[in-house]
C-alpha cells in the first residue's frame, strides 16, 4: 500500500512537473528572444537598437518606436538634409501585417564643420522617433517582432556608409505600461523636437541671391540668442555660408545666401530655426513653413581658397595610416618598447640566461620560440580585450589595467617575489616537488613562454615612438584589424631576443660565466625593487595613503614569508611553519581591502601626480570643456596626457616639460597649460584621447586657433618643443 502511495505520488509530481516546465519554457525563450532581438548593434563607429516607449502592443493604439544611435567621438550622422556634403540616415521596415510605419520625426541638427565645407547632422548621440500606427484587429495574445534595415552614412575625416538589420521584440497585450528604460528619453527627445513657432511673426522676401527672414517676438519675449536656419530641402540655401543676423528694435532679421546651385523655383521657406537660447517656453528649435515674396536667383558659389591651410602636421586621427602602415608602426614601436625603462628587469633576466645555458642551437631555438609566442599572444590577448571593452560602451584605452588598484597592487606584489629571489632569500624550486623541478629544468621552454607574458605585463604602462597612432588605428577598426596590429606590436618586441638566440656570434661578446654572474644577478634585484617602488606610488596617487601602508605591510609579510620558508626547508624548527602561516594571515588581513576593491573608486588625484600640481606650476586639470573655453579665446593650448602608472609619462615630465627653458617659451608664447590625468578611469580623457587617434599615453597636444591639432612624439625631447612653440 505504501509502495502504491509512493508511486502515485511520483506520477502527480511528473504530471505537474511537465504542466508547469512547458509554459516556463516558452515563456523563458520568448523572455530571452526578447532581449536578444533588442541588444545593440556595433559598428566600428556607431552603437545602434531600436527603443519602444511602452512595454507592449496595444491594438488600436498607436506605439512610438526609437532609433537610438551612438557615434564615436569625433563622428557624426547626417540630417534629412545633410548640408554641403553628406547622406541622411533611412529606415526601411519590415513589420508585421497591419502595422504601418510614419516617417522619421527628426531632432534639429547641429552645423558641423569639415573644413571649408558645413553639414548639417548629429554628434554624440541622437533618437530618431517614428510613429507606428497599430490596428485594432491585431490580436492581444504572443509576440511580433518589428525589423527595419537601417543605413547611414558616418563621417569623420573619411566616411563610411554603415548597415545594420534591428529587430525589436514586444508582447501583444490589451494594455501596457511606459517603458521604465527608455520612456523618459524618447518623452524628452518627443519635447525638444522643432514645432510650429507660437507668438512670433515671420516673413521670408527673396532679394535676388539672398532671402530676408524678419522675425517679430511676441512681447516679453527674450534674446534668442544666435539664429540658424536649416532648410528642409537640399540646393536652397548655401550652407557653407555665413547667415548675418541684425536687430531693429524688437525685430531680428536673419539673410540667408541663395545656393549656388539653386535646384528650380522656390515658392515657399521650408525648414528649422534654432536659437542659442531659446523662442519661447524652452523651445530651441522651430519649423518654418512661409512664402516667399520677390525673387531669387542663384548665389555666388563660396570662394573655398580663402580658408586658412591645414599645413603639414599630422592629422589627429591617423586618417592617413593604412593597415599594413599601422602594422609596420607597430611592429617599429614593439622594437622600441624593448629600450623603455618598464621593460628592462624582465628583459635583462632573460639575457642573463645565455651567460648561464649554454645549449644547443635547437633549445635556445626552441626557448626563444616560446618566449615569442608568450609575448605575441599576450599581445593579441589584451588587444582583443581591450577591443571587446570598448565596442561593449567602455571608456578604455592602452595601459586600462594599470588603472586598477587590484592590478597595481598584484603587480607590486609579483616584482618583490622576484626581487627577493634574485637577491637569494629563496629559490621557487623549494615551493615545488622534486619531479616538477625535473619537468620545469627540461622543458625551459615554459619558463620562457611564461617571461613573454610577464614581460608584457611589465610593457603595458609604456607607450614607445610608433606605438600611439598604430593603437588608435587598431582600436578604430574592427577585430581583425586590432588583431594584426596588436600581433605585430608583439612581433617586434619579441624579435631583438629571437635574434639574440638565433645568431650565436651576437652572444659572444657576452662575459663567461664565473663567480661575477651571482653578484650580477643579485644586482638586477634592484630595477624590480625600484618597480615595486614605483607601483607603491602609483597606488598611492590613485587611492589614499592609507592603501599604501596596507601595500607595504603586505609585502613586510610577504618577505618574512619567504625568509622563514627558507630557514624551514634548511632544517629549522616546526615553530618556523607556524610564523609562516601567521605571516602569511596577516598579508591576507592586510591586503584584502586593497584585492577587493574596497577603496575609494572616486578619490581624486593627488596633486603629486601633476593634475594640478604646485600653486605657481601653471598647470590646470584638463576637462573638455575648460579646452573649449581656451580655444574660444583664441589661446594656444597644449594638453599633457599622463598617468603615474606611465613611465614615458614621468620621464617626459621630468627631463622636458618641467625644463626652465620650456616653462619660459611656455609663459612668453602664452600657451596654456592643461594636465589631462588619466592615472584612474576617466572616460572624458578617454574620449579625448579617441578624438585624436590614440589609445594610450602619453600624448602631447598643441591646439592652435584655426589650425589642426599638433601631436607631438611620444618621447619629448627640449628642441622638438620649442621648435612646436617658435611659430606662434
Amino acid at each position: 500500500m505504501l509502495s502504491f502511495s509512493a508511486r502515485h505520488t511520483d506520477s502527480f509530481v511528473e504530471r505537474t512537473w511537465r504542466r508547469l516546465t512547458g509554459p516556463l519554457v516558452i515563456v523563458v525563450a520568448l523572455a530571452w528572444a526578447a532581449v536578444a532581438a533588442a541588444a545593440p548593434v556595433h559598428t566600428p563607429h556607431v552603437e545602434a537598437e531600436l527603443l519602444a516607449a511602452r512595454t507592449a502592443l496595444v491594438p488600436g493604439e498607436p506605439l512610438t518606436v526609437a532609433l537610438r544611435l551612438r557615434m564615436a567621438p569625433g563622428w557624426h550622422v547626417y540630417w534629412q538634409n545633410p548640408g554641403d556634403s553628406g547622406v541622411p540616415t533611412t529606415i526601411a521596415w519590415d513589420l508585421p501585417a497591419g502595422i504601418t510605419a510614419g516617417p522619421i520625426q527628426w531632432p534639429a541638427p547641429r552645423a558641423l564643420p569639415a573644413g571649408p565645407l558645413i553639414n548639417y547632422g548629429y554628434e554624440g548621440e541622437v533618437l530618431h522617433l517614428v510613429e507606428l500606427a497599430v490596428p485594432a484587429s491585431l490580436a492581444a495574445v504572443g509576440t511580433q517582432t518589428l525589423k527595419a534595415r537601417v543605413d547611414w552614412l558616418v563621417c569623420k575625416e573619411a566616411c563610411i556608409p554603415e548597415s545594420v538589420e534591428l529587430g525589436l521584440t514586444l508582447p501583444a497585450a490589451a494594455s501596457a505600461e511606459a517603458s521604465p528604460a527608455w520612456s523618459t528619453t524618447i518623452a524628452a527627445t518627443r519635447r525638444a523636437l522643432p514645432r510650429v513657432l507660437a507668438g512670433w511673426q515671420a516673413t521670408a522676401a527673396g532679394h535676388g541671391a539672398s532671402i530676408k527672414l524678419r522675425l517679430a517676438p511676441p512681447t516679453g519675449a527674450g534674446d534668442p540668442g544666435t539664429l540658424r536656419f536649416f532648410p528642409f530641402a537640399e540646393r536652397q540655401i548655401e550652407a557653407s555660408a555665413p547667415q548675418p543676423l541684425a536687430r531693429a528694435g524688437n525685430t531680428y532679421l536673419l539673410t540667408l545666401p541663395v545656393a549656388s546651385d539653386l535646384a528650380g523655383p522656390m515658392p515657399r521657406l521650408s525648414g528649422v530655426l534654432t536659437a542659442s537660447a531659446t523662442l519661447g517656453e524652452a523651445v530651441t528649435a522651430a519649423t518654418l513653413d512661409l512664402p516667399l515674396a520677390g525673387h531669387v536667383v542663384a548665389g555666388a558659389r563660396p570662394d573655398l581658397a580663402t580658408t586658412p591651410p591645414v599645413g603639414t602636421d599630422p592629422p589627429p586621427a591617423g586618417a592617413d595610416l593604412t593597415l599594413w602602415l599601422a602594422a609596420l608602426s607597430a611592429l617599429a614601436g614593439g622594437l622600441l618598447l624593448n629600450l623603455m625603462p618598464c621593460v628592462f628587469p624582465v628583459l635583462s633576466i632573460k639575457v642573463l640566461g645565455f651567460a648561464t645555458h649554454h645549449d644547443r642551437p635547437s633549445t635556445l631555438h626552441k626557448e626563444a620560440f616560446a618566449y615569442a609566442t608568450g609575448v605575441v599572444l599576450t599581445f593579441v590577448a589584451l588587444g582583443l580585450a581591450l577591443f571587446a571593452l570598448r565596442a561593449a560602451g567602455e571608456q578604455l584605452g592602452w595601459g586600462f589595467q594599470l588603472q586598477s588598484p587590484v592590478v597595481v597592487t598584484a603587480l607590486a606584489a609579483l616584482f618583490f617575489v622576484l626581487a627577493l629571489n634574485l637577491s637569494g632569500v629563496f629559490e621557487f624550486g623549494q615551493f615545488a616537488p622534486a619531479s616538477l623541478i625535473g619537468l620545469s629544468a627540461r622543458r625551459r621552454s615554459l619558463d620562457a613562454f611564461a617571461a613573454g607574458v610577464l614581460a608584457v605585463v611589465v610593457a603595458s604602462p609604456c607607450t614607445a615612438p610608433f606605438m600611439g597612432a598604430a593603437l588608435g588605428f587598431a582600436l578604430g577598426g574592427s577585430a581583425w584589424v586590432t588583431l594584426l596590429v596588436f600581433a605585430a606590436l608583439g612581433i617586434g618586441m619579441a624579435l631583438p631576443y629571437v635574434l639574440l638566440a638565433c645568431f650565436p656570434g651576437w652572444r659572444q661578446h657576452l662575459p663567461r660565466p664565473g663567480p661575477w654572474l651571482g653578484r650580477f644577478k643579485q644586482l638586477l634585484a634592484y630595477p624590480l625593487y625600484a618597480t615595486v617602488i614605483w607601483l607603491v606610488w602609483v597606488l598611492g596617487a590613485q587611492t589614499d595613503n592609507d592603501s599604501v601602508v596596507r601595500l607595504l605591510l603586505a609585502l613586510l609579510g610577504i618577505g618574512f614569508a619567504l625568509w622563514a620558508w627558507r630557514i624551514l626547508r634548511e632544517g629549522g624548527a616546526r615553530l618556523w611553519a607556524a610564523a609562516i602561516a601567521a605571516a602569511l594571515l596577516g598579508v591576507a588581513l592586510v591586503a584584502w581591502p586593497l584585492l577587493a576593491g574596497s577603496h575609494d573608486e572616486g578619490a581624486k588625484i593627488p596633486t603629486g601626480t601633476g593634475t594640478a600640481g604646485h600653486p605657481d606650476s601653471g598647470w590646470e586639470a584638463f576637462t573638455p570643456t575648460r579646452l573649449a573655453e581656451l580655444s574660444g579665446a583664441g589661446r594656444t593650448v597644449f594638453v599633457d596626457f599622463t598617468a603615474a602608472w606611465c613611465v614615458t609619462c614621468q620621464v617626459n615630465k621630468r627631463l622636458v616639460l618641467n625644463d626652465g627653458e620650456i616653462r619660459s617659451a611656455f609663459a612668453h608664447k602664452q600657451v596654456a597649460l592643461l594636465r589631462a590625468d588619466w592615472t584612474r578611469r576617466d572616460p572624458a580623457i578617454t574620449q579625448a584621447l579617441t578624438a585624436l587617434g590614440r589609445s594610450g599615453v602619453p600624448v602631447y597636444v598643441l591646439y592652435r586657433p584655426g589650425r589642426e591639432p599638433l601631436l607631438l612624439p611620444e618621447v619629448l625631447q627640449r628642441q622638438t618643443v620649442l621648435a612646436a612653440l617658435a611659430p606662434l
